[in-house]
């Protein structure tokens, strides 16, 4: 029997985990891996995430991970079916299911991801292999007249769909709105936006009979964009988050696991931790669901061999650690000088 949708969210977020996000793309993790002189064969993907998958006590940190469709299809060198890797370690395996975005018609500069053709029958041949939630990303670039009224609709409703569909299914849906930092643009603007995505989101889901609790809302946390000229301080970052989330995120959703946006993994892991240690009401756990942020200090270091494979697991191992940490806001600076 399937565990229930609350069963799986909580399995996720308990205890101040989080979620390892490997579910690039064959030419996303193409990219970084070539940026690093690894050679992008089906292979060589499957033994860099089987590397992270397998590292020591790693399951105290991470709750859950978003794979690809070449992932959750793959074996381990051994012959072990990844996803029953995870699940031997306590990893809540999921899959993202969404097919990318495309240009929005009507809407120069804009996009929508597409994705809900065929949706159902996915998630219905996903669920067997042993996935237990899914993941469908959003986005939204702020700019003159940007997001758009139809790019906020078009975007929310298919989240909306996505969730409602997954629900049927028995998936906890993941829904990630990713208000982009692509830009100049001030804090103050990224909040005003970010807050009209996530009222449009939950408008959505309301029309769908998504049930909140069943669910994870994955949003970016509120930054200047990367070109701005004054860029935030982390304790304004993080009062401008909670500020948001406060006055648009449903109390019934019992976790949201924040993207890292293109953060370094020290800022985006400081930014968590000072989320987490503000006062006030936080009726739902706040936790990281972390890709770049959580893997590239591991891959800078692996290289593609085997023999650095224990150096890349011990720094997945540290900087899961302290994203842990920071879930429970005890992250320290202090932490990078004692690596695991």
């Amino acid at each position: 029997m399937m565990p229930s949708l609350e069963a799986t969210v909580n399995a996720i977020v308990t205890g101040g985990k989080g979620l390892l996000a490997a579910d690039e793309r064959v030419s996303t993790i193409t990219k970084r891996f070539t940026a690093r002189g690894i050679a992008s064969t089906p292979e060589l993907r499957r033994d860099y995430r089987e590397m992270l998958f397998s590292t020591p006590e790693i399951s105290a940190f991470i709750g859950g991970v978003i794979l690809h469709d070449e992932t959750i299809r793959q074996q381990s060198a051994a012959g072990t079916p990844l996803v029953t890797l995870l699940k031997d370690r306590g990893l809540v395996p999921g899959i993202k299911v969404d097919e990318g975005t495309r240009p929005l018609a009507g809407a120069p500069g804009e996009l929508v991801t597409e994705g809900l053709d065929g949706l159902r029958e996915r998630l219905e041949a996903y669920r067997p292999m042993g996935a237990r939630f899914a993941k469908w990303r959003a986005v939204f670039r702020i700019g003159d007249g940007q997001p758009s009224a139809s790019c906020l609709h078009a975007n929310a409703d298919a989240l909306a769909r996505y969730a409602a569909l997954c629900q049927e299914q028995g998936l906890a849906p993941i829904v990630e709105p990713e208000v982009l930092m692509d830009g100049d643009h001030p804090l103050d603007r990224c909040e005003q936006v970010t807050g009209a995505v996530l009222r449009a989101v939950f408008d959505a889901l309301a029309d769908r009979n998504v049930v909140l609790e069943g669910m994870l809302l994955k949003p970016n946390m509120v930054l200047a964009g990367e070109d701005c000229a004054r860029q935030a301080s982390v304790a304004d970052v993080a009062t401008a988050t909670l500020r948001t989330l406060t006055r648009h995120v449903p109390p019934a959703v019992p976790a949201i696991v924040f993207l890292s946006g293109g953060q370094s993994p020290i800022l985006a892991t400081e930014h968590l931790s000072a989320i987490n240690r503000l006062e006030g009401p936080k009726p739902w756990k706040l936790s990281f669901s972390f890709g770049r942020a959580l893997q590239d200090e591991a891959m800078d270091l692996w290289r593609g061999r085997r023999e650095n494979v224990p150096a890349a697991q011990r720094a997945f191992h540290h900087r899961a650690r302290c994203d842990h940490a920071a879930a429970l806001g005890q992250y320290r600076r202090e932490m990078e000088a004692t690596p695991d």
